[in-house]
């Protein structure tokens, strides 16, 4: 078959698109992170931005202001807590490395044979082990990245910038290059935007504020290393069928074992009324009349994202499972083609 003028023009661009394509992506990929970091924060406060669009008519004031603010209160206490949390990881460490993991062990099975408690304690000795060496190499791989992850900053300051500044441009570019009919884009558009506050604001900020909740609670009851034990509590908060019980679960146990009951009911009261009552407040605002996504495609993003994107994957893998199972639906129900009629 030949090909004609039009059809060389046509595979020779195409071929020029697929390869820039490509080179752009390996541009992009090692701060891949920092940018999709960046529209995620974009994306939680656009909100926040258009409020004070309205009250300050100009988009790179009304930006700037927003991005410094975001920036003095996510990033500022985070750059002074690090040495304490890294402090607090370090004392966490040195404790179970001084455990006397037998008598521990003699004591929570004491009628057990005397080969069950060595075959235990030696299993154990060799978790702790494996556990702080693990905590010290990620605390040195954390010091030497501090460069890195100080340029990673400066790429989210500006992407974020950008993004809250020309959202209406890069949404009207997004629309002009979609391949869908106008009706059928704004459907679709409006139910990802569903699946992505129900997975952001009902699964992800939920999470969070849950975490701080317990966070307070720590330092209420003078729970020992309450960072670091914050920064756990959020991530479990953040995963479903788990929640920060896990972590002030055994803070509470703990508190009875040491000889303060009065101190741990007061603390198991905190937890049971206000921790746990915020979780289902805070959900049913912030996702009411939202798309139902399933807890367990949820978590399954989640912990597949993490392998893939490192702890923003938390955010990135439910997103793109929920994503891929919407049009995955429309393909069974026959309607994806349609999607590109206009």
């Amino acid at each position: 078959m030949d090909l004609g003028e039009k059809d060389v023009r046509r595979i020779s661009t195409l071929t020029l698109v697929l390869v820039l394509g490509i080179l752009a992506f390996f541009v992009v990929q090692p701060l891949l992170i920092a940018v999709l970091s960046a529209l995620i924060l974009a994306y939680i406060f656009s909100p926040v931005y258009n409020k004070v669009l309205k009250y300050i008519p100009n988009k790179n004031a009304a930006a700037t202001l927003v991005s410094v603010v975001i920036l003095v209160v996510l990033f500022v206490p985070l750059w002074f807590m690090t040495p304490m949390i890294l402090q607090q990881v370090y004392d966490i460490a040195g404790y179970y490395q001084k455990l006397d993991v037998g008598a521990v062990v003699q004591n929570m099975f004491p009628t057990s044979s005397e080969k069950f408690i060595t075959q235990t304690t030696l299993t154990m000795n060799n978790l702790v082990n494996t556990l702080t060496s693990s905590i010290s190499k990620y605390l040195i791989d954390f010091l030497l990245n501090i460069p890195f992850l100080l340029i990673d900053l400066l790429i989210v300051a500006f992407v974020f910038y950008y993004s809250l500044r020309d959202a209406d441009k890069l949404g009207a570019f997004a629309r002009s290059i979609s391949p869908l009919s106008e009706a059928n884009e704004q459907v679709l558009v409006k139910h990802f935007k569903d699946m992505t506050d129900t997975i952001i604001y009902g699964q992800f900020i939920v999470g969070i504020v849950q975490g701080l909740l317990a966070g307070i609670g720590f330092a209420l009851f003078g729970v020992n290393n309450a960072l670091v034990l914050t920064l756990l509590a959020i991530f479990f908060s953040v995963i479903p069928f788990i929640g920060p019980w896990v972590v002030w679960g055994p803070v509470n146990v703990y508190l009875f074992a040491t000889g303060k009951p009065g101190l741990a009911l007061g603390y198991l009261a905190y937890n049971v009324l206000i921790v746990s009552v915020v979780d289902n407040i805070l959900r049913s605002y912030l996702i009411s009349r939202k798309t139902n996504i399933s807890p367990a495609l949820v978590m399954v993003g989640m912990i597949g994202g993490i392998y893939l994107f490192n702890m923003i994957g938390i955010l990135i893998g439910p997103l793109i499972l929920a994503y891929f199972f919407t049009l995955l639906k429309t393909f069974k129900d026959k309607s994806f083609y349609s999607l590109f009629s206009k």
